[in-house]
């Protein structure tokens, strides 16, 4: 991959989920696109392409590069096929692949090593040590965090430059309620999985927020709305037009527009806005244009905001959580079907626009038929019935923008230029053709397939014949430089000059094709070596935020400590009195939070000089690497995202991996029959975390859910600040306890965070009888049921997710 040099503008990622949409970037000036096919995509529902080779030789065709998207996780007995689609988009010359899952990594780089990878957003890379983890694992760019200001990731683009490893953010576009990657919202609350394409979008829904208090067990008791309800989980529109010059400035190499479920209109419009003023910035005469920003919105807007790149405090959208649309004016008042409307806007209705008249919750739309005349301020507007005075007049959707659309994608993009040279063999012109490929010059050679003959009367020119050539309007090609060295007295029909023009555009755009083609010479899948893995004694590990929940889980048998400070004053101190709790009757396991920042880690470091713990438990890549560095023992957490056996060998180094709650038993199997492996841990029991986000929901210290009509979901938060969404009901695998301990797994969890002593005590002390008894199962459940927040669940452990499909 070529980093960018500091004096160029960043390159333009455009979205394209349909056909449509792909013609629409290329028109509108993207310089790559980024697309799925049919199977591991995490946009399983947008239109996507059945033949990717075609989409691919479309794009190159025309000097656009092509990312295609393998970014979900992938189970074991999907690794095959998987592998099948790697080597297709390496030999079909795709210029890169998007990755989320480190298996898919590991897989990559043993099949296709020719294949440039790049972490996906979903991989949650938000710190220098996590590109430090992309790059020694062979990727050439992060799509980075959206969380990430602009000065953080300056501060990073300093060590990934050095690394050789390019950075990419958002600019436009959807934003995630969770960190991308790691949120299990849609999982948990109808098994369909993010992290498999297949998002319903359960933060577009209403909610309530609640407050209440935490009863001896640490369940919520006497919770009352606490006024704030509405699409609590909604986020505004990410739009950084205004002040692109700063996120430029950052010297990232790519900009990218989210979309890929958005129409060839939108795609069209927000390219080529974008494109416009990247254009502008490079000429150093850019300024943001009201105007620009209208068309913006009128694409599509959930609001916008500048979001976490830029510092926005506005990036909840919390009053609707779909289109806006742009306000054109307010109802006077009503007489019949036509209002009168004070124009508060900066646009007028036109007819073929989609209108909509909003006030409170209640929304009618309709189509404007007529054309508007404003004036004295006001203009009238025909109306469907229940239409009233103080109604928001908004247009939804624009019949201009839509031609506009149609503008850009008929016109095109710049053409390609082409330098040709023609000579003559007896009579047949022979052309060579030169232009410029993804590895430098091209040069092509072709060969009239009609000699000219001697003029009787009157011989072509120079000029004629190059006339004749340069007729390539509806192609994507130009003629730049042209040289004929013409013998002079031939003559030809305009029909067999106009045919050489052809052959030769045609000659082009397949060495243009052909130049990104490979052949693959890689070696084959990677062999993972299975055993038949005695069943031992399962171990319980219990995850504590207190030193009181850590005293109940040693003394309920406990034999390991993941222990998450829920402060974050004095954590040294803290991590000693821990320390001295479980010296001589647990391994204590330093759990750092699921993101953790440049700070975090700098932090880390330091107070690991001078406190002993038995291991670091990470979440995230950029902790894996900065726990190595600091020569602890590595426990993976669930933020891994650890999904099947190439993710459990690629992370082998460390000593524990948790496996993900989104697996199912026979999934779960599987890995575990894994030769020379980590130790694996299932989360057995525990409000799963579901959402980690920037969002600051609540206040430090509260005790809140979030409920819908059905369930009532724990908030909390973590001593960073980041908001967890906890699951509605907690997670119980007791009575597969004997499963669990035949697959060969070593370890249990229970998550007692955000609970109490007594609560981790009686839990620690039931998994300890049905691990050391196997008996007494149904007794036990009914003890763990009493204790339960919300009510017990196997998730996903008997079926898994849903499949596309399902």
């Amino acid at each position: 991959m070529r980093l960018k040099r500091s004096n160029e503008i960043p390159e333009l990622l455009a979205p394209a989920g349909s056909w449509d949409a792909l013609v629409a970037a290329v028109s509108a000036g993207a310089d790559a696109v980024y697309l799925g096919g049919k199977r591991f995509s995490a946009r399983m529902f947008a239109e996507n392409f059945p033949s990717l080779e075609e989409a691919v030789d479309y794009a190159h065709s025309r000097g656009v590069r092509v990312y295609v998207t393998v970014n979900t996780l992938v189970h074991d007995g999907e690794i095959d096929e998987l592998g099948d689609l790697l080597t297709e988009l390496c030999e079909i010359g795709a210029d890169a692949i998007l990755v989320q899952d480190p298996g898919v990594v590991r897989l990559a780089r043993e099949i296709v090593p020719e294949l440039e990878l790049h972490a996906s957003t979903q991989m949650t890379i938000h710190s220098t040590e996590g590109v430090v983890w992309a790059a020694r694992n062979g990727l050439k760019r992060v799509v980075l965090a959206r969380e990430l200001s602009v000065d953080e990731i300056k501060n990073i683009k300093i060590v990934s430059d050095d690394l050789g490893v390019g950075l990419e953010v958002f600019v436009h576009g959807a934003l995630c309620y969770s960190y991308s990657g790691q949120c299990l919202l849609s999982s948990s609350m109808g098994g369909r999985s993010g992290n498999r394409g297949m998002c319903a979008q359960p933060c577009r829904k209403p909610y309530t927020l609640l407050r209440g208090a935490a009863d001896e067990y640490g369940r919520l008791r006497d919770l009352r709305k606490t006024g704030m309800e509405g699409y609590l989980l909604s986020t505004r529109d990410l739009c950084t037009y205004p002040s692109l010059d700063k996120i430029v400035a950052t010297g990232v190499d790519a900009l990218k527009i989210e979309g890929r479920m958005k129409s060839a209109e939108y795609v069209a419009v927000v390219t080529g806005v974008y494109r416009d003023a990247l254009d502008a910035i490079a000429r150093g005469e850019w300024a943001p244009d009201e105007r620009e920003i209208q068309r913006l919105a009128l694409a599509f807007n959930r609001g916008f905001t500048e979001g976490y790149i830029l510092g926005a405090s506005d990036v909840m959208g919390r009053e609707m959580p779909d289109n806006r649309g742009v306000i054109a004016g307010r109802i006077l008042r009503c007489s019949g079907n036509v209002a009168v409307v004070s124009h508060t806007g900066g646009i007028l209705p036109e007819p073929g626009d989609g209108v909509v008249l909003r006030s409170g919750g209640e929304e009618i739309g309709f189509v404007v038929r007529e054309r508007i005349h404003l004036r004295g301020g006001v203009f009238r507007l025909r109306v469907p019935e229940g239409a009233r005075a103080g109604m928001d007049v908004y247009i939804t959707r624009s019949a201009r923008l839509r031609d506009d659309a149609d503008r850009i994608i008929r016109k095109g993009r710049d053409p390609i230029p082409l330098d040709l040279r023609i000579s003559f063999d007896n009579g047949v012109p022979v052309a060579d053709v030169y232009l410029d490929g993804p590895s430098g010059r091209i040069k092509v050679s072709v060969r009239g397939s009609t000699a000219m003959e001697s003029a009787r009367t009157l011989p072509l020119s120079v000029s004629q014949i190059e006339s004749h050539l340069r007729r390539t309007g509806g192609t994507q090609f130009v003629f730049r430089e042209m040289v004929i060295d013409y013998p002079g007295g031939l003559y030809t029909t305009p029909a067999n000059l106009n045919q050489l023009r052809r052959d030769i555009l045609r000659a082009a755009e397949a060495a243009l094709v052909d130049a990104h083609k490979r052949e693959c010479i890689g070696g084959g899948k990677p062999a993972l070596e299975r055993a038949e893995r005695r069943a031992e004694r399962l171990r319980i590990s219990v995850y504590a935020d207190t030193l009181e929940v850590i005293e109940g889980a040693l003394t309920g048998g406990a034999d390991r400590v993941y222990f998450e400070p829920l402060i974050a004053d004095d954590l040294a101190a803290l991590l000693e009195k821990a320390s001295d709790l479980c010296e001589g009757r647990a391994e204590l396991v330093w759990k750092w939070p699921r993101i953790t920042r440049d700070r975090f880690l700098c932090m880390a470091g330091n107070i690991l000089r001078d406190v002993s713990v038995d291991g670091i438990m990470v979440e995230n890549l950029g902790a894996l690497v900065a726990a190595e560095r600091c020569g602890c023992e590595i426990f993976g957490g669930q933020g891994l995202n650890i999904w099947n056996s190439l993710s459990v060998c690629m992370l082998s180094r460390a000593r524990a991996l948790t496996l993900s709650p989104e697996l199912s038993a026979s999934q779960i199997s599987s890995i575990a029959a894994l030769r020379n492996r980590p130790d694996l841990e299932v989360i057995a029991q525990g409000n799963i975390v579901i959402a980690v986000t920037e969002d600051r929901l609540i206040s430090e210290g509260d005790v809140c859910a979030i409920g819908d009509r059905k369930r009532v979901f724990p908030v909390r938060r973590d001593s960073t600040g980041v908001t967890n969404i906890l699951n509605s009901v907690e997670t119980c695998l007791l009575d597969h306890i004997p499963q669990i301990s035949s697959m060969g797994v070593d370890s249990v969890a229970i998550d007692a965070r955000w609970r109490t002593g007594r609560y981790a005590r009686e839990m620690t002390e039931i998994y300890a009888r049905a691990v050391r008894e196997h008996s007494e199962i149904q007794e036990l459940k009914s003890m763990v049921r009493r204790m339960a927040m919300g009510g017990i669940t196997s998730g996903h452990f008997l079926r898994g997710v849903a499949e596309a499909g399902e």
